[in-house]
């Protein structure tokens, strides 16, 4: 349909009129070259107009058509198209990401080569914050302190970023699981309690912090947040000692039954990776999770058209050059 953004500009449309009737023109004066056969050529050419008379005329005619263009301009009217339903779901997202040291060890494989295990973490979570498109995520590190790198926000890149220049003993060399989950629900809170949700990766056990793991746990599960565990780390890797080759746990130290308390008191679940395989599998299963539905926006799209009027005009109005060219040219071919 039609809409006009201020209509109220067309009560100027009359302005002209009313200052042309207040103001009439200035009778012109009488030429002093008398044409004493003009009025036999105006009988033979059927008008009873001098072509003075018939130019202002279509000159005022031309400048009412422009100005009710430009005032229609002013109006600033735009099409407005069918309403288009932009359905918004999505949840806000807390990742906490343990940086304490044993996330260097180089038992998982990226692209087929040995890697460590932050490493992946950051190739999957890449690609999971990627699909995130509608959520609001955050990023917390953790060591020894827990600290907020970045908030909730809709920017992805942003996250992305800030997870790629995280560094194994950023936040120091031991694991402060509590401290972690503590700030995730301080951040958390506020929220509807369906958009809650701490999604927390290490690959140990609890060896810090001012708050312990399952503390934090019963803060969560009284601040309605669900969180998430995932105990990162392969079961079994090959070294090279001075008796030869033996096979090693290398997350002998993962505390999966504290995890998988927290995620029992909260609501949520507890994934074991033990393979960049493992670990993307699971972040494919949380994005399986239900999304909660928001109230969907209503798009309208809008198409100006004061654009065309303007143009409309400017031709109008250039056209009227060549007119008073061509007049003024035959005017002085009739001059003696």
């Amino acid at each position: 349909m039609l809409e006009f953004l201020w209509p109220w500009v067309a009560l100027v449309w009359p302005l002209p009129l009313l200052i042309r009737w207040l103001w009439p023109a200035t009778p012109v004066p009488p030429q002093a070259l008398q044409v004493p056969f003009l009025e036999r050529l105006q009988q033979l050419s059927g008008s009873s107009q001098t072509p003075r008379f018939q130019t202002q005329q279509l000159a005022f005619l031309l400048a009412l058509i422009c100005w009710t263009l430009l005032v229609g301009a002013a109006t600033r009217p735009q099409w407005v198209g069918e309403p288009i339903s932009l359905p918004v779901s999505g949840r806000s997202l807390m990742l906490a990401v343990d940086l304490s040291g044993s996330m260097k060890e180089e038992d998982l494989q990226l692209s087929g080569n040995p890697t460590n295990r932050l490493n992946v973490v950051k190739n999957v979570l890449q690609e999971f914050i990627t699909r995130r498109n509608g959520d609001r995520l955050g990023l917390i590190l953790f060591g020894e302190q827990a600290y907020l790198q970045t908030p909730l926000t809709f920017d992805r890149k942003t996250v992305q970023q800030m997870l790629l220049e995280s560094e194994i003993g950023l936040a120091g060399e031991r694991t402060a699981i509590g401290n972690a989950i503590g700030l995730g629900v301080k951040r958390l809170q506020g929220l509807e309690e369906s958009e809650r949700v701490l999604i927390l990766l290490t690959d140990g056990a609890n060896t810090a912090g001012d708050i312990s793991p399952e503390q934090a746990a019963r803060l969560a599960e009284q601040a309605g947040v669900r969180i998430y565990t995932i105990g990162v780390g392969a079961d079994e890797m090959l070294v090279q000692t001075f008796f030869g080759t033996r096979r090693v746990n290398p997350s002998r130290d993962l505390d999966e039954k504290l995890l998988q308390t927290i995620a029992s008191l909260t609501g949520g679940q507890y994934f074991r990776a033990r393979s960049t395989e493992e670990l993307a599998k699971i972040y494919q299963l949380l994005d399986e999770l239900e999304p909660v539905e928001r109230d969907a926006d209503v798009f309208r799209p809008l198409k100006p058209l004061y654009p065309w009027l303007l143009a409309i005009a400017l031709l109008l109005s250039a056209s009227w050059i060549p007119v008073q060219w061509w007049r003024q040219h035959n005017s002085q071919k009739l001059q003696p």
